[in-house]
């Protein structure tokens, strides 16, 4: 092919993943978003294999094919509460294809000369390997294995240790741009994989939304690293997309948490403060109510509000309360649903979770706007949300969590909360919601407590 095609080619490519990344920012077009994007990626693959003049493609050929098949089998298998999971492995998978890339080029003689070259060899060997450990460490703690979740893996050091990894990574990188080596380059990948698993070990499953965030930043980072290597225009653009639309993510994920940035560079997220009792909080004042009970209050309601959280999808409740939603909206009731940044387990986890069950976009309302309408709500129903309704983060400065934006549903005329029983969110902490004189306990499985929450209400139709 021709330079000027090839350009072409890619700039086409590079303005379908533009206009990709702009639809995915709205849960109406994100799945035009996806395609445009993957069509941008398509067209990327195909014009950079033709331009390399390559004499055989058996072997490529063979990869796509294996690729392919275990993406789409992966697609349509994996449940919806393991998307996290699914989302933090291609992360690690992306920041390892990148240092593959730079270990295969390593051994390239024409590069000992490249000064551009070997120091994007060594950059993305460092932002890969981190990506790649940190990635599955991230795995591990949202699939609840127990060897990355009982503290039987343990870096000392911390942040002056992290911080030390880092001094030594960067000190490799540039002894390496400065005198090519493959030593120094397996010393830096060792130092590298190490800090990925110092950086992402200490962080609680509370955290993961921002930790898949910034992971999802490194392996763009990486990509367009491994761009300058290739020297291939459409991979630079790319990945340095990715790597920034990955970093506004983790900063507005780290608005909603009330974290800083640095911490999150660093490791260091959710320090606890003093142990809180449970008893203490709700002490005798919790109230139990059941599904019959619960519909006689709906059926005079005007306004609800439905919170979702990652109980909901480990309940696997989303279609049963959708079939609510409709029941209550026959009746004239205004619904919506109540979007926290990280409600879940990555960013915009809920908004996947409802869009399967084919919830209009126009009901899914954003926290800072839902937030000031809860007092002229009726009935809020909290699904599976803890610590993004405890109110603790507004009222006790001694919690690990105060000052993170919350969802204000205590400020209802009404709160349900539906949940199996008192047990405390990713951060360990009860939810003095529950304790609330307006709050009603319901008891039960998610998807099972809202299937009788709705036949109760269709029984008062009836």
């Amino acid at each position: 092919m021709s330079t000027t095609l090839v350009y072409i080619a890619y700039l086409v490519a590079a303005v379908l993943f533009i206009l990709g990344i702009k639809n995915l920012t709205k849960p109406r077009t994100a799945v035009k978003g996806n395609q445009l994007s993957s069509i941008g990626m398509l067209v990327a693959v195909v014009v950079t294999l033709l331009d390399q003049q390559i004499l055989s493609y058996s072997w490529i050929i063979v990869g796509m094919i294996i690729g392919g098949g275990i993406g789409a089998y992966l697609a349509r298998k994996v449940q919806m509460t393991s998307m996290p999971e699914m989302v933090a492995t291609l992360n690690g998978f992306g920041g390892g294809a990148s240092l593959f890339v730079a270990l295969a080029n390593v051994a390239d003689p024409s590069m000992d000369s490249n000064t551009v070259a070997q120091l994007s060899i060594a950059i993305t060997v460092l932002i890969g390997a981190v990506t790649l450990s940190g990635s599955f460490v991230a795995f591990g703690k949202l699939k609840e294995l127990k060897i990355f979740n009982d503290g039987t893996i343990k870096i000392p050091g911390g942040t002056l240790g992290n911080g030390a990894l880092l001094a030594v990574g960067l000190l490799l990188v540039m002894l390496h741009t400065n005198s090519p080596s493959g030593l120094l380059i397996v010393l830096l990948m060792l130092v590298a994989l190490v800090l990925g698993l110092a950086l992402v070990t200490p962080i609680g499953g509370a955290d993961m939304p921002v930790v898949i965030a910034l992971l999802n930043s490194y392996s763009g980072i990486a990509a367009a690293t491994a761009g300058f290597i290739s020297g291939n225009t459409v991979l630079i653009v790319a990945g340095s997309l990715v790597g920034a639309s990955g970093l506004i993510l983790t900063q507005i994920m780290c608005k909603a948490m009330n974290r800083s940035l640095t911490n999150v560079l660093f490791g260091v997220m959710a320090e606890g403060g003093e142990k809180i009792d449970a008893d203490e909080v709700y002490a005798g004042k919790v109230r139990s109510s059941s599904p019959d009970e619960v519909a006689m209050m709906l059926e005079t309601a005007e306004r609800v509000v439905i919170v979702p959280g990652y109980g909901l999808a480990m309940a696997q409740a989303q279609h049963a309360v959708r079939e609510l939603a409709s029941v209550m909206e026959a009746r004239g009731t205004d619904v919506k649903y109540a979007i926290h940044p990280v409600a879940g387990r990555m960013p915009g986890h809920m908004n996947v979770l409802l869009a399967e069950a084919e919830v209009p976009y126009e009901q899914l309302v954003e926290m800072d706007e839902i937030n000031p309408q809860f007092e002229q709500t009726d009935v809020a129903i909290v699904i599976g949300a803890n610590d993004v309704t405890n109110p603790m983060a507004r009222e006790d400065k001694g919690s690990p969590i105060y000052g993170m934006p919350i969802l204000n549903v205590d400020k209802a005329r009404n709160v349900i909360i539906v949940k199996r029983s008192l047990s405390p969110g990713f951060a360990g902490l009860p939810n003095p919601l529950f304790a609330k004189d307006n709050a009603l306990m319901l008891f039960g499985d998610g998807k099972k407590a809202i299937v009788e929450l709705t036949a109760s209400l269709k029984e008062a139709d009836a």
